[in-house]
């Protein structure tokens, strides 16, 4: 194997004394140019800076360096040395030496200029000088130009520059652009670093105007979950004196700060004016006419109001242009409320003096949701997006749940889908701990939940008189039954509720070999057992004014007893088959 020769240092070339005082400088500069970029948080005065460096290392008379404004499709200057400054002058790329060096992403250097038709005679007419020979290299990264570096007229000699002038000045354009592009990415991060911290302290503000969740019982509950880390979503509900409970959810157009903005303004309005004002169809009206004044062009908010009754199970609702409420009735059947008005901040004047139009239903054992247009366009796993059909089967999926976990078992499987807007959900329930607390000790045929209202005894009746079918009852026997039952909740509503307020009432009918047992259920004032015992003469019949003493002919038993919890009145009515 032949021994490599030894390694002679004289081998290497020298260069002159004058080329390494150039080279020394340029790599000086190289080092000046970088620290200056990396402690300047001024990008103008560090590009100036470094552009004079340039010229001065070179002997140019004058020199500019030229950034891309991309959506302008030109260059702009921004620095320039020399007799006369052209820094802010505009080009447009496809003309001029500069424009044709950042196009190609290669240096130029042409020793007259007047053989040149590629020279833009435009900038000496701005700078009043006279160009003789110009170099200019590219600010490249990854071979992309962001911009170009021009020196003009050597000084001393014939003016004109060398092919190792132009050699340096392409060394310390690339140098220039990469501490360029280090120090915009270092300033981008810390302005990214900057404006989320804003952003999560915006978002922990939105969450402070976010009522807590109320405690063991309590008939409403909401969730919001943010598709980023502001939303445009909110809901708020408060108690009121009289067992009210205000609510809202709304949902602000747009993304960003700007609806993040407008959802606290909004929230903070909502608060403010529902401890005052009872009706949320004038409230919504009140806010519509404040957000159409303030808010920005082309912004607005749907959103849906009211207040539950929570003594009665009553709702009065409103809805701004908000995507339409479901009420589940306890029968298991969903209806939709429509938005009857646009959403607010449109225009301001354009309702009634009694605001939004105003829909009242009585829950009656059911439960209502209001929620974000982010719920129904959450996209299942095949793509399509999850519908008020796919909604309703996750209603019916923890139908039997608590409110607060039934909402929270709904948001947890829609944000478990792919979603590119904020999801909100509020229900409410007329279910609350305690109401429904009867034990069975037999086979339950009937479980039902009506309003004490003449209107819906149509739905209780038709409903007994199917589960009397169901275990082969004669007919006569039973329209016996379903006339007591009727009397029964005729008395309800004449005696127990007042007919003042339309209250829940429960229906239960279980079988215990041949006796059906009956419990009839209601949530009002305990009443007098001897007011409805005395009831009315049989010459003068009138529903629900023919006391105990009717049902008592047609039932084997009828009695008041204590209800679970001591809660309004249970009456017990047992009717033998056989």
């Amino acid at each position: 194997m032949t021994a490599k020769p030894p390694f002679k240092p004289e081998s290497v070339p020298v260069p002159a004394k004058g080329q390494a005082d150039e080279l020394s400088g340029a790599l000086g500069l190289l080092a000046e140019m970088t620290r200056r970029f990396a402690d300047s948080v001024e990008f103008t005065a560090a590009l100036a800076a470094a552009l004079d460096s340039i010229v001065s290392q070179l002997g140019a008379q004058a020199g500019s360096l030229w950034l891309v404004d991309e959506e302008a499709s030109e260059i702009v200057c921004e620095a320039s040395v020399g007799p006369m400054r052209i820094t802010g002058l505009r080009l447009p790329l496809e003309k001029g030496i500069v424009g044709r060096c950042v196009r190609d992403n290669k240096c130029q250097s042409v020793l007259d200029v007047g053989q040149d038709a590629a020279f833009a005679k435009s900038v000496d007419q701005d700078s009043g000088m006279v160009t003789r020979s110009l170099l200019c290299a590219p600010m490249s990264v990854a071979d992309r130009s962001i911009g170009a570096i021009e020196l003009i007229n050597r000084l001393g000699g014939d003016g004109c520059f060398s092919a190792r002038d132009l050699n340096i000045l392409e060394v310390l354009a690339s140098s220039a652009s990469l501490a360029l592009t280090n120090a915009r990415m270092a300033t981008a991060a810390a302005e990214h670093r900057r404006v989320q911290r804003e952003l999560e302290l915006a978002a922990e503000i939105q969450r402070a105007l976010l009522p807590e969740p109320g405690g063991s019982g309590f008939p409403i509950h909401a969730v919001n979950v943010p598709a980023r880390t502001v939303s445009g979503d909110f809901f708020d509900f408060l108690e009121l004196p009289g067992g009210r409970i205000a609510f809202c959810l709304g949902d602000v157009s747009g993304k960003g700060m700007n609806a993040a903005m407008l959802m606290a303004k909004t929230a903070s309005l909502y608060r403010c004016l529902s401890k005052t004002m009872e009706s949320p169809g004038q409230l919504l009206g009140l806010l519509n006419d404040e957000l159409a004044d303030t808010a920005s062009r082309g912004m607005f908010v749907t959103m849906a109001a009211g207040v539950y009754y929570s003594d009665t199970g009553r709702v009065v609702l409103a809805n701004a242009g908000h995507e339409p409420p479901l009420y589940r009735d306890v029968q298991g059947t969903y209806h939709s409320l429509e938005a009857l008005e646009p959403p607010l901040g449109i225009a301001s004047g354009i309702l009634p003096p009694e605001g939004y139009p105003e829909t009242e239903l009585l829950l009656a054992g059911g439960s209502l949701f209001i929620f974000s247009d982010g719920l129904t366009e959450a996209l299942t796993g095949t793509g399509e997006q999850l519908g008020s059909g796919g909604l309703k089967s996750l209603f019916e999926e923890f139908g039997d749940e608590s409110i607060r976990a039934g909402v929270e078992g709904v948001m947890e499987r829609i944000g478990n889908l792919e979603h590119r807007d904020d999801l909100t959900l509020l229900g409410i329930t007329d279910r609350p701990p305690g109401r429904i607390a009867l034990e069975f000790s037999g086979e339950l045929l009937l479980k039902y939940r009506f309003a004490a209202v003449a209107k819906d005894l149509r739905g209780m009746r038709r409903a007994l008189r199917k589960a009397l079918e169901r275990i082969g009852c004669e007919s006569l026997l039973a329209a016996d039954i379903v006339s007591a039952v009727d009397e029964a909740s005729q008395n309800v509503i004449r005696h127990a509720y007042q007919q003042e307020s339309a209250g829940p009432v429960e229906l239960a009918v279980e079988r215990q070999g041949e006796i059906l047992v009956f419990w009839l259920r209601d949530f009002a004032s305990p009443v007098d057992p001897a007011v409805i015992d005395a009831g009315r003469d049989f010459a003068n019949v009138r529903p629900g004014g023919l006391g105990t003493r009717f049902m008592k002919e047609l039932m084997d038993e009828v009695a008041f007893v204590e209800p679970p919890g001591g809660q309004g009145n249970l009456l017990k009515m047992v009717k033998r088959l056989s």
